[in-house]
């Protein structure tokens, strides 16, 4: 397997071309910094227009989907300290999150003085999930090039459980913390339409509801949803726009009480199963499910190639990895 010599996305990455000097396609089509730079300052632009248009006197202002790793808490004190919005922060624990990230999430939300949600979707419906991701591939090809299949299903409840919230309690914004690497700028500011909204829950619950049944169906939208007139809310990642420096989010971040967890792999700050989801990826498709996130992350400048590498190429834990199928009601490998 070939690494990109500029980033890190390998050979056996879908879709990627070397040339004859061992670079991706993508490098060579990266938007230079300088237009970068434009885009950001332009989205920007926007986002703050969108607040003050969205500025309410009662009520939230903003759902922010709060995993508890490093982006998100950065995410939330960026919205809370700098922006001054009226956030109200949403956790799923899938029953794998570190007890360390969960306490980090108290300490963080009570510093910043954020309402926050925890819920926790039953496990015997989780682990069920869990478990068919981890012995077959549910999903087409092309959703699991940026996370792999148990990450996808985590995230969909997620997406679409707080989506469900936020037109219930008509919140005008939906935040996450995503990393510059997980999306392109130009899908930082979206406004939920409906329509898209439907086929893009069809896509994930279709697979989910055969493997769980109805146990999943209060995790998405229903059709009174989508009927009853509300209005779709924004989605926002406002990490694609503003500066991205990894040693100054670590920085603030613990000036609010988060320190680092000692019991995850290098490329989650909050949860257990991230190990294993990467293991089992890597072994059905040969390419590592954070290889699209880091090599964005290289190409823009946010991190060194060789902590890339690093991450990348880091052994998961044996003792990880066999306690997380027990718990799941796997066979030991």
């Amino acid at each position: 397997m070939r690494l990109c010599y500029r980033c890190v996305l390998p050979d056996t990455f879908p879709g990627i071309r070397m040339d004859e000097e061992g670079v991706c396609n993508l490098c060579r089509e990266t938007v230079p910094p300088e237009r970068r730079h434009i885009q950001k300052a332009e989205y920007r632009e926007r986002f703050e227009h969108l607040i003050r248009e969205q500025r309410c006197r009662s009520g939230y202002e903003v759902l922010l989907c709060y995993s508890g790793g490093k982006d998100s808490t950065f995410t939330l004190a960026v919205l809370k300290e700098r922006y001054g919005l009226n956030v109200l922060a949403l956790t799923m624990d899938n029953g794998f999150m570190s007890p360390h990230a969960l306490t980090n999430i108290r300490s963080v939300t009570d510093r910043l003085g954020i309402d926050h949600l925890l819920f926790a979707p039953r496990f015997d419906t989780l682990a069920s999930i869990f478990r068919e991701c981890a012995q077959r591939n549910i999903y087409p090809p092309k959703t699991l090039e940026r996370a792999s299949a148990i990450c996808t299903s985590c995230m969909s409840i997620v997406r679409f459980s707080a989506l469900r919230l936020a037109i219930e309690k008509r919140i005008p914004l939906i935040a996450y913390g995503w990393s510059p690497g997980q999306a392109p700028i130009t899908s930082s500011i979206l406004k939920n339409n409906p329509q898209m909204v439907k086929l893009m829950q069809q896509s994930t619950f279709g697979p989910l509801h055969r493997i769980a049944g109805d146990a999943i169906r209060p995790y998405f939208l229903s059709d009174e949803h989508f009927n009853s007139g509300e209005r779709f809310p924004y989605n926002v990642h406002p990490l694609a726009f503003l500066d991205y420096d990894e040693s100054t989010i670590y920085r603030e971040i613990c000036n609010l009480g988060w320190s680092a967890v000692e019991d995850t792999d290098a490329n989650s700050t909050n949860c257990l199963l991230n190990s294993f989801a990467i293991y089992e990826h890597k072994r059905q498709f040969g390419f590592h499910p954070y290889a699209f996130e880091l090599a964005g992350l290289v190409r823009e400048g946010h991190l060194e190639r060789s902590e890339a590498i690093a991450r990348l190429t880091e052994e998961p834990r044996a003792e990880i990895i066999s306690a997380i199928r027990s718990k799941l009601g796997l066979p030991a490998v």
